[in-house]
Parts: C-alpha cells; structure tokens; sequence
C-alpha cells in the first residue's frame, strides 16, 4: 500500500462519519446494543467491535490500522506509553523460570523491567553485545522464550544485523521483539527481515508533536489476538480515543517531519565532526560510523537523534557548555518539533541515585523542524562558553 494512502485514508471510511475529512473522536467509555443477540455477538469478537473503549474503540481503530501498514505487520494495538507496549510484549511472551536475551544497552525502563521486575517471578535474563550475532546465538539457552533487540539503540546507535538475528531466533523457535522508535516505520521495517514483533515510543516521531505519550506494538493477528485477549485487556494500558486522534493528526506529516529532520541532524553532525571541541560524533549515516554500512543496508534514514564527545578536560568544563548552549530545550525524549539536549552530565549528582555509567562528556542531540543554520549558531554560544 502506499504511503501516501496509509498517512492520509486508510480506515478512516469517512461514509461512515458524514463524509467528514477528519475522522471524529469518539470519546465515550461504552457502547449500546438493540438486542441481546447483537450484544453476545460483540462480547465474541471484542477486539473487531465496540463494547467498552478499554478493548475497542472506533477513533483508535483507525490509528491501530494506519500504524500496523506502516509497520507491514498484520494489525497492532496501541497503548498509554512506550513502556505500556514494551512490556506487554516482553510480558506475553515470558513465563516463570524462563530466560529472555537482550541487548546490552536498551532503554533504560527496558532494563528496569528485566532487571527490576522480572525476576520477581523466576525470569531470567542475558545481556548480549547486539553488534555480534554470534553472541546472540550463543547466550540462547533452553528456556530463552525472547530475543528483544533494539536498532538502533538511543543513545549510542549499536545496530543489529535483523536478518541474521531473525534466523537465529527461527533456528531455535523463539520469537524477536523490537524496539523501532529511533529509525520510525519511515526509514526501517524489521518485519520484513524476519522480526516478529515491532514496538515504538510513539510519543517520538509517530505523534510528532510533543502533546502525546502513548505506545504501539505490531505483530501478526495471532501475536496481536493473544496480547489483546491477555496482557490488553488485563493491565489496561490503552491510549485515550481523544489521543488517537491527536497521533492520526501527527501522522499526516509523518514522512515529511522525517525527512526534515534526517537532513537537518546529518548537516549539524558533519559540522561537528570537524570541530575542535568535539572529539567523536556518533550518527549511524557518518562514513565515520563504525556500522555505517550496516545501517544503510538496513535502514533508508537516520531520523534526527545523534551524540557526540565534548573535547572537554573537566566535568565543570562540559557544565559550561550547556549553560552558554542556545536554542536546544534542555529535555530527556524526542521526535516533536522542537530541538532537544540530553546532557550525560545530567545524570551525576542526582539526589538518591547512582551516577550515570555513560561518560560525562557525551551529548546527545535531537535536532527537529528548525532552520539548522540557526540552530549552530545555538551550539556555538555553547562552545564558546565552554572555552571561556
């Protein structure tokens, strides 16, 4: 199907709502029936028909048919956070005693849900480096019931090969799981090497503008079904029928938005690259990229999130950087409109927690609608206060 057809009509059968070019919002938290045979006949098949918004709603039935084409899966569910879909699928396809494999450096609630959470109830886990296939293959034991990945990851950008790691999982009958928000639908589909599962924040690129937090989880009618019959309906985690319709609003510009802010955050990195109050830049479309090819083999764009090295001596020296930066919100996430600066050094020093484990002098940047020549003029009041 085409794009332009997914973005723009797909489900929206606007006969149906007077012929309306915006599909309505229907927020309500029930649904009537004329007779009682109408009424057993949606209780059956509550995931196709309304009965109660927390199973089927019209207005989120439209967004869960656009992002399942867009995903080249067969249907998907969405729900109230990124999380809320990750841990449906890691949830609904582990069980006590268990063992799922993860790369090594995930999202971090990721980690917090297999390391913090799971092993409450006997489940195991293996942290692998996701650049070797051949350490996937061997951290699998006879338990493994997942092989979660993440390509790229969102702060580094490790990529994993998905075709070989999808015949890997095949050869030992364990089904993939995927995180997508970093490449978005518009420039990667893991379906179509082989992954069984997609997941997004979609509150990044999908919604795109910053008012939305909500998740989605893509998958064949059987993976879906199961999820919805289970997982769904049971922990609750649904997206709001008003929120549906604010990410099918995001989505009309979905392709554009990406394009922008692939070709934006690509000229910023290269200048970077040639700084001298920069050491490395880490964007997986740089030639300086050490997975470069696989990312271009893999994937048609970049997206707008990259990181790079401060050049800078102390910890107090970084600091500065950030205090003299212009134009960039100081925020954790991405994707909307508005250029973002993660800062690693935001991470030592909080109260009642650990320091960060990723150095301090690592930045990360999410580079949105803007002109980019403005925003390097933002970046160098930044460098500029660092050297003072």
């Amino acid at each position: 199907m085409h794009l332009s057809e997914i973005l723009m009509h797909l489900g929206e059968e606007r006969h149906n709502y007077f012929n309306a070019v915006s599909p309505p919002v229907m927020q309500t938290s029930n649904f009537a029936f004329d007779t009682l045979d109408d009424f057993r006949q949606a209780i059956a098949q509550e995931a196709q028909q309304p009965v109660y918004s927390r199973g089927h709603n019209p207005t989120v039935a439209i967004l869960r048919k656009k992002l399942a084409a867009l995903e080249h899966a067969e249907d998907a569910l969405v729900f109230g956070s990124g999380m809320g879909a990750i841990s449906a699928a890691i949830l609904a396809h582990c069980k006590a005693g268990g063992h799922i494999v993860s790369i090594a450096k995930p999202y971090s609630w990721t980690h917090s849900i297999l390391v913090n959470y799971l092993p409450r109830f006997g489940v195991s886990h293996t942290f692998v480096d996701g650049t070797d296939p051949e350490q996937i293959e061997a951290a699998i034991q006879d338990n493994t019931t997942l092989l979660y990945l993440e390509s790229p990851n969102s702060m580094t950008f490790e990529l994993q090969d998905l075709e070989a790691c999808a015949a890997i999982a095949k050869k030992h009958g364990i089904p993939t799981c995927i995180d997508n928000s970093y490449a978005s639908p518009i420039f990667q589909n893991p379906i179509d090497f082989g992954i069984d599962m997609v997941v997004h924040s979609g509150t990044k690129y999908l919604n795109g503008h910053s008012d939305v937090v909500f998740g989605v989880l893509c998958g064949s009618h059987e993976t879906i079904g199961r999820v919805f019959t289970g997982e769904y309906m049971t922990l609750g985690g649904v997206l709001s029928p008003h929120d549906a319709s604010l990410v099918i609003r995001g989505l009309r510009t979905l392709e554009l938005r990406m394009q922008r802010t692939h070709e934006s955050a690509l000229e910023i990195a290269q200048q970077l690259e040639g700084h001298p109050a920069v050491g490395k830049v880490l964007h997986p479309w740089l030639p300086s990229f050490p997975q470069n090819e696989l990312a271009r083999r893999q994937m048609t764009g970049a997206g707008g999130l990259f990181s790079f090295y401060l050049d800078a001596d102390t910890f107090r020296q970084a600091e500065r950087f950030f205090e003299g930066l212009e134009r960039f919100l100081l925020a954790v996430s991405w994707g909307g409109h508005e250029s973002l600066v993660m800062p690693a050094t935001a991470f030592y020093g909080v109260p009642g927690r650990e320091d960060s484990t990723t150095p301090w002098n690592l930045v990360r940047l999410y580079i949105g609608l803007e002109d980019p020549a403005w925003l390097w003029e933002g970046l160098e009041k930044g460098f500029q206060r660092m050297k003072a």
